[in-house]
């Protein structure tokens, strides 16, 4: 097992005893698919919280890839670093501490893939901001799209009615509670 996977394995182990809202294993293979298949140069995170997802994702990464990640909290912000330090991944990703809503607007460039799991009220408003920075092709993954539809109403609605998008709900369970459905919603930029 290689760094990153060992990395991954003990946040899995510790948000099962104590529940840490990350991606989790399952609905995280299908972040991992999605960034096998696009092979992103550039990838947006929005919410880091400790690193497990950007592990994910920066793991994968083709070579000269690199992934910013925006995390208010500056606690969390730290322990993403030093777990993307264990991981071997730190060189390939950068971390803005900062609330995404200031942050975006002051990014250059633009983004293959845009993970979004942070306030989920705000989806839309993030998707909004980042939008000039999307390309044909751009993949937009937003976490918990089942078990907070509601509050991501807005956001979906959006991602599905546009037609800016072609959308799909991933289903799945809620990180490390197989009773609870949840899922990932995947927008490709028309």
């Amino acid at each position: 097992m290689d760094r990153a996977e060992g990395v991954l394995r003990a946040i899995e182990r510790m948000g099962e005893r104590n529940f840490i809202p990350v991606i989790g294993p399952e609905k995280g293979k299908i972040l991992d698919d999605v960034i096998r298949a696009s092979k992103p140069r550039r990838v947006l995170e929005i919410g880091t919280l400790i690193g497990y997802s950007a592990i994910r994702i920066a793991r994968l990464l083709p070579r000269g890839g690199r992934l910013v990640c925006i995390e208010m909290n500056a606690h969390h912000a730290e322990m993403a670093r030093m777990n993307l330090e264990r991981a071997g991944l730190s060189q390939r990703v950068e971390i803005i501490v900062d609330d995404a809503k200031r942050a975006i607007p002051l990014l250059h460039g633009t983004f293959d893939v845009v993970f979004i799991d942070a306030e989920k009220s705000e989806y839309y408003t993030y998707l909004k901001l980042v939008e000039p920075r999307l390309h044909q092709g751009s993949v937009v993954v937003a976490d918990n799209a089942g078990v907070f539809a509601r509050e991501m109403k807005e956001y979906l609605s959006y991602v599905r009615q546009s037609g800016k998008y072609e959308s799909r709900y991933y289903e799945s369970t809620m990180e490390f509670d197989p009773n609870t459905k949840d899922g990932v919603e995947v927008s490709t930029k028309l």
